[in-house]
């Protein structure tokens, strides 16, 4: 009699937990939401027609949180992602709220890592994760900016190894940028800043910042004469429609060059 009872004992604990087991499983995937491919793609055209407004802050801040609520860590899409860290970067460029613009850069440089381990060959992960570290390092060039500089230095190569032309030949002006903010006690030379930029120029010459920082990287130097011809030749470039807003910054900025450095 004791027997019996002790198997249907075991039989009813074993029925109850392969129940229980069964509800969690149904539980656990009933919270991973599917991958709604038609959502992805109306989120990712309605992204881009904000970033074009980005100039006004809202729109931007709007782009990122339009991003943010598709991206989904059981189902990632290589398009989200990257997109997501360009746009928190352009997002952390801009604000005047430091608590924002940390946040934008941490989320950037994330998806942007993400992006490049999603897809290796592909230049858009590799240059938005550096694109967003970079900004950190200027943010704190001790904490971050000198423990970070190998990774920047190496996702930017990569760039340049994948797609040499992307962004407008981006990744070499970055790699001078950093040739130029580590100038001095940090081993950062202006000539490699120039190399870098003169290179970048063989491959696109309508990217403006290449023309502005190749005027800062000659007045290192102490070639003026040299730096002033970067800038009065951005002056009367054409602005690409697509690039207004950099255009312009990279306009305001070398008009303040040309005030205080001659």
């Amino acid at each position: 009699m004791k027997t019996r009872r002790f198997y249907r004992f075991i039989t009813i604990a074993l029925l109850s937990f392969s129940l229980v087991s069964c509800a969690s499983k149904a539980e656990s995937e009933s919270v991973i939401s599917p991958v709604n491919t038609a959502l992805i793609g109306e989120t990712l055209t309605k992204g881009d027609a904000l970033f074009k407004e980005r100039e006004d802050l809202a729109k931007l801040r709007e782009a990122v949180k339009s991003l943010a609520a598709v991206r989904n860590p059981d189902g990632r899409n290589y398009e989200v992602e990257w997109k997501f860290a360009k746009y928190n970067y352009f997002l952390g460029k801009h604000t005047t709220d430091e608590k924002e613009k940390e946040k934008a850069f941490e989320d950037g440089k994330l998806a942007g890592r993400i992006a490049s381990r999603m897809e290796t060959n592909k230049p858009e992960g590799y240059f938005w994760y550096a694109a967003n570290l970079g900004e950190q390092a200027k943010l704190s060039p001790v904490t971050v900016g000198i423990k970070s500089l190998d990774d920047i230095k190496e996702a930017m190569n990569k760039v340049i190894e994948i797609q040499p032309d992307y962004q407008s030949a981006s990744a070499y002006d970055a790699l001078a940028q950093v040739e130029l903010n580590t100038a001095g006690m940090m081993g950062g030379k202006p000539e490699k800043a120039v190399e870098y930029l003169e290179k970048a120029l063989t491959i696109n010459k309508e990217n403006t910042y290449i023309y502005l920082n190749l005027a800062k990287a000659y007045i290192a130097l102490g070639k003026k004469d040299e730096a002033k011809k970067q800038l009065e030749y951005l002056l009367k470039m054409k602005p690409n429609p697509d690039y207004l807003p950099e255009y312009n910054e990279s306009v305001e900025k070398a008009k303040k060059l040309l005030e205080t450095k001659f």
